[in-house]
């Protein structure tokens, strides 16, 4: 008995607050929003690559009282999309839940759009391509290009496997041959056309000319 009097007046004071606490909640009207959520993917399979395309964020219908309704977009939610039960290439499905969203308590979902996100999965491949070189601008009259280094000559890319058929070689930056009189060297970024292939070694190469008079 004595522990249930103890602190009496702070207990009552506690109760007093939490229910008016709550009656405000409850007295909220109840509203529905929609709100645009980032996507987040857990798991990404090893030795797999996505070849479809990658969504980065849903739009989310929510319904709950009013004040918090009005601060869900910055309640830093995010539908998370499991990547755990994917074992091998192929297409797979993934609904979007309340499960995925974990909203803030008092909030029901309604519905995303989309309900479902489908992905296709490929084997990863890795090789080497060459590079190949441009050029911009014009050596000056009675000039040509007798030669040229390359270095590295191949850089390895990574990607899924369809896109990286059509991945045949780099592109570098335009070698500029404006002002150029004699032999000359320039470090060149390369460019990779396939947006779902990636170079792996340092996207760039060391171009050197040579020049001579023409015959």
């Amino acid at each position: 008995m004595h522990l249930l009097t103890r602190n009496l007046l702070w207990k009552l004071l506690a109760l007093i607050v939490a229910f008016g606490f709550w009656m405000n909640v409850a007295s909220e009207p109840e509203l529905a929003t929609i709100v645009s959520v980032p996507v987040e993917y857990n798991n990404f399979p090893k030795d797999l690559e996505i070849s479809s395309k990658i969504v980065d964020s849903i739009d989310v219908e929510a319904r709950g009282p009013a004040g918090e309704v009005r601060s869900l977009q910055d309640s830093g939610i995010a539908a998370i999309v499991d990547f755990a039960g994917v074992k091998a290439p192929g297409e797979r499905t993934f609904t979007l839940t309340a499960n995925e969203l974990k909203l803030p308590r008092g909030i029901a979902l309604i519905r995303t759009i989309p309900a479902q996100l489908r992905f296709r999965f490929e084997s990863q491949e890795t090789r080497e391509v060459p590079v190949e070189v441009k050029f911009s601008g014009r050596l000056p009259a009675g000039l040509v290009v007798a030669g040229m280094d390359v270095e590295p000559p191949r850089l390895s890319i990574i990607g899924p496997e369809s896109r990286m058929r059509e991945s045949k070689a780099l592109i570098s930056d335009p070698f500029d041959l404006t002002g150029v009189t004699g032999d000359a060297t320039q470090t060149l970024s390369v460019y990779e056309a396939e947006p779902e292939v990636r170079i792996l070694d340092a996207p760039q190469v060391t171009v050197k000319i040579r020049v001579q008079r023409k015959p």
